[in-house]
């Protein structure tokens, strides 16, 4: 070992706790607003079933009619690939992931409908019924990982009934036994941070009258308006409502149909891929980065229904449409057909699958400090073990192989992907 160096510095101790008091407020807002990714499974896509159509079968029923879409249009694994221009060595593999999911669990999250797509004439019983069936499904095992329910919106027109949907819902929950763990909540249209705040309200109230965990009820807002994008002061409104929230958010959603009709754009060119539809989404995802809510994509309306050309042409759409927004960290979007299932499963599996070995061994490597043709730094292996975990917990990877090539357990990945605040700064240095 080489001659020690004298170590001489210049400034009083107090120095550094001056500055460190000085900040103290800072240190306090960055834990308060930005905790980092909660580190919990997020779902692939939110599928939307009206209230009135909702019953005990409909997961198993869109499970089944995606698994007759593709019996009927890509019987085997060459077809499917042909359509969607998979490579030959994953062709079996995705398509054999994809037939499995779509028996094992073919929706991730459900949304209960009490907005755009209910046509219900009894909206109390609906919700009511929403409840039961929400609770019997996670007593028997049948629910998605995820179930809740869309209401209606804050605005004067609608409020009270929205209002009155949410408390018919929740309280039926716990009349059947209590909130699972899975229920999300989405609040729509929001224009106004202000629209957060009474949400927010509301479900303190009802978390009072109840004698819940004060923070309990989450929920997702809907960006639809422009409005949401860029208040009239020019400053970012979605930021704001992320703040309105109180802790409470859980995910901005990009609604595509009703944010491109708010801003003119013509029906044919509304879609996940336009400009506007660009520039929304970056706005949200900036809005939203490190505050732990998470940002989902919006949906194709065209359906593959019909014959079995326009079926592929529907299916390269929405496959498309998915791979760029995963590419663009989107990591879950709408879904509003059974038939899309089969292609957002696929475009997810050969998402991580494609990556798979390059990710497992760059993190290996990093973690190994074994170096390699790539110089990766904290912030990146937090990035390779969240894209690692997203492949396991949708089942594009199984554990088996990415313990074979990181060499790590889940609980690494975990670490990995989920550092404290400081520690990539103070691993970098």
């Amino acid at each position: 070992m080489g001659q020690q160096e004298k170590v001489s510095t210049s400034l009083a101790g107090a120095v550094s706790e001056g500055i460190s008091a000085s900040l103290a407020a800072v240190d306090a807002e960055l834990d308060r607003r930005y905790p980092g990714d909660p580190g919990t499974r997020q779902p692939v896509h939110t599928v939307y079933v009206p209230g009135n159509a909702f019953d005990a079968d409909t997961i198993r029923s869109w499970g089944d009619q995606a698994l007759a879409a593709l019996d009927e249009h890509a019987p085997d694994a060459a077809s499917f690939a042909a359509v969607l221009g998979l490579s030959d060595d994953l062709a079996e593999d995705v398509y054999g992931r994809v037939r499995a999911k779509l028996e094992r669990e073919p929706i991730e999250d459900l949304r209960v409908d009490f907005e755009d797509g209910y046509a219900g004439q009894d909206e109390d019983q609906d919700a009511a019924r929403a409840a039961r069936l929400i609770s019997e499904a996670y007593e028997n095992g049948t629910a998605a990982p995820y179930m809740g329910i869309r209401m209606k919106c804050m605005e004067a027109a609608v409020r009270d009934r929205g209002i009155r949907t949410t408390d018919v819902f929740l309280t039926g929950l716990l009349e059947n036994g209590g909130l699972p763990d899975g229920l999300v909540l989405t609040l729509p249209k929001v224009t106004y941070p202000e629209q957060v705040s009474a949400f927010v309200r509301l479900l303190e109230s009802f978390e009072k009258a109840h004698g819940l965990d004060a923070g309990r009820l989450g929920f997702e807002i809907q960006i639809e308006t422009s409005q949401s994008i860029l208040a009239s002061d020019g400053t970012a409104a979605v930021a704001r409502m992320i703040g309105a929230a109180e802790g409470r958010a859980t995910g901005l959603h990009y609604g595509t149909f009703d944010y491109s009709a708010c801003l003119g754009v013509s029906a044919a060119y509304q879609a996940s891929d336009h400009p506007a539809a660009d520039h929304a989404k970056a706005i949200m995802q900036v809005a939203a980065a490190g505050t732990g809510v998470r940002v989902s994509d919006g949906s194709t309306n065209v359906l593959p229904v019909g014959s079995t050309e326009h079926v592929h042409e529907a299916w390269r759409l929405h496959y498309g449409l998915t791979r760029r927004a995963l590419s663009r960290a989107y990591y879950q979007g709408w879904d509003m057909h059974p038939g899309h299932i089969p292609t957002r499963y696929a475009a997810v599996f050969a998402f991580y699958r494609e990556g798979f070995e390059t990710a497992a061994k760059r993190l290996s490597a990093y973690a190994n400090h074994a170096g390699g043709d790539v110089m990766d730094e904290p912030a990146t292996a937090k990035a390779l073990s969240s894209y690692l975990l997203r492949g396991l917990q949708c089942g594009a990877l199984d554990t088996a192989e990415v313990d074979a090539l990181t060499g790590m357990t889940r609980a690494d990945l975990e670490r990995f992907a989920a550092p404290r605040r400081g520690d990539l700064t103070a691993t970098a240095q």
